[in-house]
């Protein structure tokens, strides 16, 4: 096994903070604090969050290293999981369009038997899409 220590000394770290937040809308204004300095636009979705993990208009650039430190991801994890997963789900299913009902009704449903993912299970996957971002999560 070979280690590539030059990688580390590159790699921008950036810090979410599950203490600064305990919903989803939390969540996005950390991220969009600590991934989108000084630019005007905020995450507001998952989809969002996936589009500025790509980088090239944030604090890092296409494909750039980084590492997002997560830490208190443990409270994160209470934060955003199955209560306020179904709560999300609820709400979108109450909105109706744009939103595809019956994928979130099978999503909820999924939740409700314990097979489905929270949002906090979301958020990590997302993040670990993306190769060019190593996630460090701190309990």
């Amino acid at each position: 096994m070979e280690l590539n220590t030059s990688n580390n000394n590159t790699r921008k770290m950036i810090v979410i903070h599950g203490g600064h937040f305990s919903s989803l809308g939390g969540f996005y204004e950390e991220a969009s604090n600590a991934l989108m300095k000084d630019v005007d636009w905020k995450v507001g979705s998952l989809d969002g969050f996936d589009d500025i993990l790509y980088g090239g208009f944030g604090v890092f650039e296409n494909k750039e290293e980084i590492e997002i430190i997560w830490k208190e991801s443990q409270k994160s994890k209470e934060d955003l999981g199955v209560d306020t997963t179904r709560g999300f789900y609820e709400n979108k299913i109450r909105q109706g369009k744009p939103f595809n009902i019956e994928l979130i009704q099978q999503k909820l449903d999924e939740l409700m038997k314990g097979e489905g993912q929270t949002l906090f299970e979301i958020l990590i996957e997302i993040i670990q899409s993306h190769p060019n971002i190593t996630l460090t999560l701190e309990w």
